[in-house]
C-alpha cells in the first residue's frame, strides 16, 4: 500500500513543485487550495493522485476533508498568503486577520485534523511539514502580520513534535528563503531593506525545496527533523534588521 501525503496549497508555486516530487517518488498525493483550475493543473501535470477544494481556515470543512481519508502519513503545510507591506499604523486589522487565519489558523486546523487521522491509524504516525519563512527568525521591512504569524509556527511545529513524539508523529519546520515563485518575483526586480534602499535579491529553483521535502517524507518516523532552513545564497538574511 502506497503512502499517503496532502499538500496544502498545492494548486501553484512550492505547493505544486512539492505534491508533484512526492508523487515522484510514489505517494498518493492529494493536493488541496481555493481555486479548483489550479488543482486540476496539478494533476494533470504529473502523478497527483487527486484534489480537493479546500479553504484551510475552514474548520468543519477541514475536519471534513481529513476524516474521509483512509490513512495520512504525511501532511505538508503550505498554504499561506502574505499582505501588502504598509507601516504598524497602516496595516489593516481586515489583512492581519486574513494572514494569521490562513498561515497560522489554518497550519493548525489541518495539522489538528491530520494528527486525529494518524492517531487512529493502523499502522499509526506519521509526519507533518511545515511551511516556515526565513521571516520566522527576522522580519522584513513593513511586514508585521506575516512576520508573527511565521514566527508562530515555529511555536506550532515544537509542540507538534512534543505532542506527537509518544505516538510516532514527527513535526518539521521548513524554512525557505527566495524559491523562484510568482511570490518571490518581486525580489528579483527589487525589494525594501531595512536601510530603506531597494536591492536585487537572488532567487533559487523550487524543486531544490521540493527533493528535501521528499527526502524528509521518506526518513522513518523514529528519525526527527525539527528544522531545516534552504535559501538562495547571498540573500540578505545574516545581518538582515
Amino acid at each position: 500500500m502506497n503512502q499517503v501525503a496532502v499538500v496544502t496549497g498545492g494548486g501553484s508555486g512550492l505547493g505544486r513543485e512539492m505534491a508533484l516530487a512526492l508523487a515522484a517518488a510514489g505517494y498518493d498525493v492529494l493536493v488541496t487550495g481555493r481555486t479548483e483550475a489550479s488543482l486540476r493543473d496539478t494533476v494533470a501535470i504529473g502523478k497527483v493522485k487527486g484534489y480537493g477544494v479546500l479553504d484551510v481556515n475552514d474548520g468543519p470543512a477541514v475536519r471534513r476533508f481529513f476524516g474521509e481519508l483512509d490513512r495520512i502519513d504525511v501532511l505538508v503545510n503550505n498554504a499561506g498568503t502574505g499582505a501588502p507591506a504598509a507601516a504598524v499604523p497602516d496595516v489593516s486589522e481586515e489583512d492581519w486577520r486574513r494572514v494569521i487565519d490562513t498561515n497560522l489558523t489554518g497550519s493548525f486546523l489541518c495539522a489538528q485534523a491530520a494528527f486525529a487521522r494518524m492517531l487512529e491509524q493502523d499502522p499509526k504516525g506519521g509526519r507533518i511539514i511545515n511551511n516556515g519563512s526565513i521571516s520566522a527568525h527576522v522580519p522584513r521591512p513593513q511586514s508585521i502580520a506575516y512576520t508573527a504569524s511565521k514566527h508562530a509556527i515555529t511555536g506550532l511545529t515544537k509542540q507538534l513534535e512534543l505532542d506527537g513524539r509518544p505516538h510516532g508523529i514527527t513535526a518539521c519546520q521548513i524554512d525557505i528563503g527566495n524559491a523562484a515563485t510568482a511570490m518571490t518575483e518581486r525580489m528579483e526586480q527589487g525589494a525594501l531593506q531595512p536601510d530603506g534602499s531597494i536591492a536585487v535579491e537572488p532567487t533559487f529553483d523550487p524543486k531544490i525545496v521540493a527533493d528535501f521535502v521528499v527526502q524528509i517524507a521518506q526518513l522513518p518516523t523514529s528519525v526527527a527533523v525539527p528544522h531545516l532552513m534552504v535559501m538562495a545564497s547571498g540573500m540578505p538574511y545574516a545581518g538582515r534588521g
